[in-house]
């Protein structure tokens, strides 16, 4: 997706919080922002900070810097000025880079460019020294919490190492003046740990051109070989392990157990895709898709299966909602803060394989059910406008800032 057109194609409608910012500035805002993978995953933390650059420029028509690893080739067509940091691939995940750091050429780059705040959103090396750095020169940090890292741990048979990684999640947020939390269940957690009055809320929004009901398109079933009488249960998502792949197989296998004959639909790429392949042998892999040949994909499956427990936020089942699937996640805060519970969608124990394979099974078994649990989900996503929760950002900057601004209502009237 082009965010950075999108927001272009209107240019006389400008973020309500750019005036009172350039008039107490006395100029555009200046931000730094501060990535770990900018542009070279494409994931949903990546596609919402690429959407979030392309808002404060063409909307708040602010000057903005992105310090991130980069990759020799991008992921995705990346919006903005990105400065590229020192870095190294990870053995295993070369598509994943890790920063050594804020470089003294960096920090001269930083210096010049004399940024009014600091956006940080990966508590990472380069994050943490770059806060310091902020720190010591007066300047506002904001800081975004996109993935809960410490769930990473277990599946990497690390979770030795949980409570020392939590203790400095603590001390990277607690040094932030402002916190950008993507979900109220989280806001709630993050100020019980470091405080609540620097905790706002950076939600995520849908784009209603590219996931919608209407995308549903039999033609499209049928040249995947599945009739108007299949099932189809949906992973999207990276193909990672930590995106709950082992979880989602095993559902699969128990559901076939009880008799039933799914075939799943696998969006999304990474480096476990051979891993699930060779346990879902006759699933249908597409590969990556984007704009409205992804929400024609979502929008063409029945059940959407969500194990994973590392997001923050949980844009596949937003898009998912939005597209009018019945949905079964994991019951983590991520997925609460957008599921209503039996109304907009199923919430199951995270790791429990036999309870997602029971409520799975019942949605096949019950296609009234389904339906009306898809539709409740499309009211309920329609709610969720990119321009709105973008805005959010820009009110949090003049916070950090101390600059007054008027309430939205009082902007409405």
């Amino acid at each position: 997706m082009n965010h950075a057109a999108d927001l272009r194609a209107d240019p006389m409608r400008l973020s309500q919080s750019r005036l009172a910012l350039a008039a107490a500035l006395g100029r555009p805002l200046r931000v730094a922002l501060f990535s770990g993978n900018y542009d070279c995953v494409r994931d949903g933390a990546n596609q919402a900070l690429n959407r979030l650059v392309a808002y404060l420029l063409h909307r708040v028509r602010a000057e903005v810097r992105i310090y991130s690893p980069t990759a020799p080739r991008k992921a995705f067509a990346s919006v903005g000025e990105v400065r590229s940091v020192r870095s190294i691939s990870i053995p295993g995940r070369p598509e994943y880079r890790i920063a050594l750091g804020f470089t003294r050429a960096a920090r001269q780059d930083f210096e010049d460019f004399a940024p009014d705040i600091v956006h940080l959103s990966a508590p990472d090396l380069l994050g943490r020294q770059a806060q310091n750095h902020a720190r010591a020169l007066g300047i506002p940090v904001v800081a975004s919490l996109h993935t809960r890292f410490e769930t990473y741990l277990d599946y990497y048979r690390l979770s030795l190492l949980r409570e020392s990684v939590e203790r400095y999640l603590d001390r990277f947020y607690g040094d932030c003046d402002r916190i950008l939390c993507p979900t109220l269940p989280i806001a709630r957690d993050m100020a019980a740990r470091v405080g609540g009055e620097r905790i706002a809320i950076w939600g995520r929004g849908i784009d209603p051109a590219c996931f919608r009901p209407a995308l549903r398109d039999p033609a499209f079933r049928s040249g995947l070989g599945y009739d108007a009488t299949d099932m189809v249960p949906l992973f999207f998502g990276r193909l990672v392990l930590e995106k709950g792949l082992r979880v989602f197989a095993e559902t699969i296998g128990a559901v076939r157990a009880q008799g039933l004959a799914v075939r799943p639909l696998i969006v999304g790429e990474g480096p476990a895709r051979n891993w699930l392949a060779e346990r879902l042998p006759n699933a249908t892999f597409m590969g990556h898709l984007s704009g409205e040949m992804l929400g024609r994909a979502v929008a063409s499956a029945d059940i959407l299966i969500n194990p994973s427990v590392t997001e923050a936020f949980g844009n596949v089942n937003l898009e998912a909602m939005a597209s009018g699937l019945a949905i079964v996640s994991a019951n983590v805060p991520s997925a609460s803060a957008l599921i209503a519970d039996g109304r907009t969608g199923l919430l199951v124990p995270p790791k429990d394989v036999g309870a997602y394979a029971a409520a799975v099974a019942g949605l096949i078994r019950q296609p009234a059910r389904r339906a009306a649990l898809g539709a409740a989900a499309a009211e309920a996503a329609a709610r969720f406008a990119w321009d709105d929760v973008l805005e959010d950002v820009a009110r949090s900057y003049a916070g950090a800032l101390h600059i007054p601004l008027a309430t939205p209502a009082a902007q409405a009237a």
